[in-house]
């Protein structure tokens, strides 16, 4: 699938691994949610457009270099997008922050938007759209449809693990979507948990919510 990029790399395997494991403290899994976001938005941004342009360097001025001139909008899915979202915020140079709360609505099943931050016209805007788990993909195509209707176009997807099916689903709705993973596993369970997975991701990152 084209436009999905799971990365092959020892040391995103390993983070992976550390990620999984049930006995990783909130603040060790907070930790590596941040070294894979890294590590993803190297990979997503590989090929993102550069212009020519000179730096002056403690030995000589004008030296040839690269510059990054597009902004990016990073877009997390409350509240576990928190946990990805400042280390891609530090790889981009160039970024706004806006954010989108979801919640399940327990009769429809279906996601509720409770916080809507995105501008009203997003029509030329690359946008990087943070949550870490991709399961049945619902939350993503609602804000996906959100970001389309506002005219954004070029988006991509950064997630710490993806389940197949949901991969399917996002695509069945928004082909054009670069989604880029650090593991992808084959299923879901009964209830929409990706397996193996690694649990509820916002209760790992934060702790249990206090009712």
């Amino acid at each position: 699938m084209a436009r999905l990029n799971v990365i092959n790399h020892p040391l995103v395997s390993e983070h992976v691994r550390s990620l999984r494991d049930k006995k990783t403290t909130n603040a060790d899994f907070l930790r590596l949610a941040g070294e894979i976001s890294r590590f993803l938005a190297y990979e997503a941004f590989r090929d993102a457009p550069t212009v020519a342009t000179t730096v002056d360097t403690p030995v000589v001025d004008g030296a040839p270099a690269l510059a990054m001139e597009r902004e990016y909008v990073i877009v997390p899915i409350l509240r576990a997008g928190l946990g990805m979202s400042p280390a891609v915020q530090a790889v981009l140079p160039r970024h706004r922050v806006c954010l989108v709360g979801l919640r399940r609505n327990e009769e429809t099943l279906q996601p509720d938007v409770y916080l809507d931050g995105l501008p009203a016209d997003l029509t030329g805007q690359s946008v990087v759209l943070v949550d870490p788990m991709l399961a049945t993909g619902g939350s993503l195509v609602c804000v996906l449809d959100m970001l389309r209707d506002r005219g954004a176009r070029d988006v991509t997807v950064l997630c710490l693990i993806a389940a197949q099916p949901g991969v399917e689903f996002v695509h069945e709705r928004h082909p054009d979507a670069y989604i880029v993973a650090a593991a992808l596993d084959s299923r879901l369970n009964e209830v929409g948990y990706i397996v193996p997975g690694l649990g509820d991701a916002g209760d790992r990152l934060f702790g249990l919510p206090v009712r």
